[in-house]
């Protein structure tokens, strides 16, 4: 009886498939986000090939061109798929909320706009890794081509005429000047360029913004391609699977309004929907760990057992001095009452202030114990304090954001059902590895040195978070796991590389499948030291690169 009903089934979706529009293209790009958008834009600019990019997002906000709009996207779900974490002793049995873009342009379309490349040691530790074309050396040149910086940098390390736009940042001030002359003073010297030569020490973010708008991949790189006759575009496209015959990928299949369609690619698939949807992707696929999937009633298309594995992020507790309000250094001083109506007046003449800044306009790169080649630890300062729910808190305040640059501890995102619907359990297992602890602990002491340092006698009042009385590591450290949220950078999931739990290789391509490739921050193998952006922006450019040289 019940094989009747599965039969019956098979024939009723053979039927349904007769009347399924059907529409062939070369590649097919599965998710318009940091790296989607750059892939879209490169592999459609010969005209050539035929290309159709889809995204499950909407196609814009209106609060997204404003730099400070980050702050009312990062809960609003008609640009954010407001994931969350399963909770762990890690976050003391909390859930943490993962914001992901739910817009052309993916996360960089409602992200800080930080732009950070990272050590050169990042990528030279890919490319130990046995993943050949990954070292420093060899992707600097796509970093220096992708951008058109605004900036006094070494032509051996930044470009121009770029499709990306990254700017110095432009806010001034003397609560800048006393964080660098405070930084100083605790030994941490002033970097003009953090992502030149070297990484080490404090200056102002550089950032996607230019002229007072957010530069996403959206815009940098959709919009100039949306005129080619060649590519298509499709927003509110949910990917349900890719479509395998064999080891091969040879299309995907996805639902628009309701509406379910099926798309052939003749030469290659590319996911390129993220850390959490990617490896979801896969799994609905029928890729990735056997047992799992056949748990939740999936066929197995092709075991691979790194799938969903790998997960990292930047955890980051949030620490809080108050300032003297008397000063009038923070915006909760220079944006109360009619301050806001300045605020306003003063970006839409100047695109300056409050309404243009980045999440946090100045950042230190640090060091937190002898004989490091390199900083471990970042720390970065937010001007004002803010309420739970994203907005200005009444007193006058600073934000200290902090974390280890390259997190050793490592979780995973898997489904937990069949419906593509239904958003992965993702857990971090935040501060499982000791040398998370270490230096999460050690770059909070080192924040607290800058705070108390002789620059800010007079200017930070108190500490309200953790607070000086938490001093031990034993409460330092259940005060971060109480207190701490992620930076919102998941990487790895769909790692690159040559052993066992690898996902794909270095050319990106899935291991054991054909036509089929994931380029985007899930192929990290480990974290990159800062804001993960710019490096998904250059495996977008890297990737298609590749694309084209395998085509060619």
């Amino acid at each position: 009886m019940a094989q009747g009903a599965r039969n019956q089934n098979h024939q009723k979706y053979a039927e349904d498939l007769k009347d399924m529009p059907m529409e062939t293209y070369d590649y097919i790009v599965v998710g318009a986000g940091s790296a989607g958008s750059v892939l879209a834009n490169r592999l459609s600019a010969s005209g050539k090939h035929k290309v159709l990019v889809l995204e499950a997002g909407r196609e814009s906000h209106p609060w997204s061109p404003i730099p400070i709009g980050f702050a009312k996207l990062i809960e609003n779900p008609a640009a954010n798929w407001l994931y969350s974490s399963e909770p762990d002793a890690g976050t003391g049995g909390r859930r943490i909320p993962i914001p992901r873009g739910k817009l052309l342009g993916g996360s960089s379309s409602i992200n800080g706009m930080v732009f950070v490349r990272g050590q050169s040691q990042d990528y030279d530790q890919w490319a130990q890794l046995g993943n050949r074309g990954w070292s420093y050396r060899e992707v600097l040149p796509i970093f220096r081509d992708m951008e058109d910086y605004q900036g006094d940098g070494d032509p051996e390390y930044r470009g121009k005429g770029g499709q990306l736009k990254v700017t110095e940042n432009i806010e001034t001030g003397p609560f800048y000047e006393k964080l660098i002359q405070a930084a100083g003073q605790v030994g941490i010297g002033y970097t003009k360029d953090y992502n030149g030569a070297s990484q080490d020490g404090i200056g102002m973010t550089q950032t996607t913004i230019r002229n007072g708008r957010r530069m996403s991949t959206a815009y940098c790189y959709l919009d100039p391609a949306r005129s080619r006759s060649n590519l298509t575009i499709q927003a509110n496209a949910l990917t349900e699977c890719l479509l395998i015959e064999g080891k091969k990928c040879v299309g995907v299949r996805y639902t628009v309004n309701g509406q379910t369609r099926e798309a052939r690619a003749g030469r290659e698939v590319v996911v390129s929907a993220g850390s959490i949807n990617s490896p979801q992707l896969l799994e609905l696929s029928g890729i990735g760990q056997a047992e799992r999937l056949q748990a939740l009633g999936i066929e197995v298309k092709h075991a691979l057992k790194g799938v969903g594995e790998n997960l990292r992020d930047h955890y980051s507790p949030r620490m809080k001095w108050s300032i003297d309000p008397a000063l009038g250094l923070t915006y909760n001083d220079k944006a109360r009452g009619l301050g806001l109506v300045w605020q306003a007046l003063r970006y839409a003449t100047t695109r300056k202030g409050l309404l243009g800044l980045p999440a946090s306009p100045i950042r230190a790169y640090v060091r937190t114990r002898p004989g490091l080649d390199a900083p471990d630890a970042a720390i970065s300062w937010i001007p004002f304090l803010s309420t739970p729910n994203f907005k200005l808190a009444k007193g006058s305040g600073t934000t200290g954001i902090v974390n280890i640059l390259r997190s050793e501890s490592t979780g995973h995102i898997h489904i937990v059902s069949k419906s593509p619907n239904k958003a992965p359990a993702v857990n971090f297992n935040f501060m499982t590895a000791q040398l998370d602890r270490d230096v999460t602990l050690e770059a909070m002491r080192i924040a607290r040195r800058v705070m108390t340092a002789p620059a800010m006698k007079g200017v930070a009042i108190d500490e309200i978070a953790p607070g000086v009385n938490i001093d031990s590591d034993g409460e330092l450290l259940d005060w971060v796991k109480a207190n701490a949220e992620t930076t919102y950078h998941p990487v790895g999931t769909c790692k690159m590389g040559h052993d066992p739990m690898a996902v794909v290789d270095d050319r990106l391509c899935v291991h054991g499948m054909e036509g089929l490739r994931v380029a985007d921050a899930s192929i990290m193998p480990t974290l990159t030291s800062g804001n993960t952006n710019a490096p998904s922006i250059m495996i977008g450019e890297k990737a298609s690169r590749m694309i084209l040289e395998a085509a060619a």
